[in-house]
């Protein structure tokens, strides 16, 4: 579990009590990552302690509640160096919502498929001028820079996939275009009105 051994990772270099490991998990991962919930790092805390991975002590303040510290154990450094040693494999598949979108799009014909792309692609340049004003402001941060740079060879990536859907998918929005789309005919009712008044289908006998 990744942001396990995150934490395992920050421990390697002293104990650390909850608040401090959000602060250093922050600012070592920098802005593409986000913030680390407190409530959600306890838990990872926890079963770390649980599984041998992390000792807990506490330590006693005078003006303050006293606070949990806790350690990395030999066998937490063991299982780090196992995962942070072992090439990562995609599992999870590319489930990127613009994929649905360009089902979406091309379901609808040329005009919706052309006003997607063109759409995505301003919003793909846009991301892509922030993150350059980001690598710039986090220069001498290794780990952050590295992750900034990961995230625009990402947005540069995508912005080659519209250019390949516009030219996949644009027949197929065509061919989509030009049938008409079929819906449930609305049932057809009678309004005659029979000589008494009343709607109704029956015909009057000779």
């Amino acid at each position: 579990m990744p942001l396990h051994h995150a934490v395992l990772a920050l421990l390697t270099r002293r104990p650390n009590h909850g608040y401090e490991l959000k602060a250093r998990f922050e600012e070592a991962i920098g802005p593409q990552w986000g913030g680390l919930n407190i409530g959600h790092l306890y838990q990872i805390l926890e079963r770390l302690v649980r599984d041998g991975y992390v000792s807990r002590s506490q330590v006693t303040q005078t003006d303050r509640p006293d606070k949990n510290l806790y350690t990395l154990t030999e066998t937490g450094e063991a299982e780090l160096r196992s995962w942070a040693t072992t090439a990562w494999v995609r599992v999870g598949g590319f489930r990127d919502e613009l994929f649905l979108k360009l089902l979406g799009a091309s379901a609808l014909g040329p005009q919706a498929l052309t006003t997607l792309i063109e759409s995505q692609r301003q919003t793909y340049l846009s991301e892509l001028a922030g993150l350059a004003r980001q690598r710039r402001a986090h220069a001498g941060e290794p780990l952050v820079a590295v992750l900034i740079d990961a995230a625009i060879a990402h947005t540069k990536a995508d912005l080659g996939l519209l250019d390949s859907a516009a030219q996949h998918l644009g027949p197929l929005a065509t061919e989509h275009g030009t049938q008409a789309p079929q819906r449930p005919q609305p049932q057809a009712q009678d309004h005659r009105r029979s000589h008494d008044g009343t709607r109704g289908d029956r015909t009057e006998s000779a």
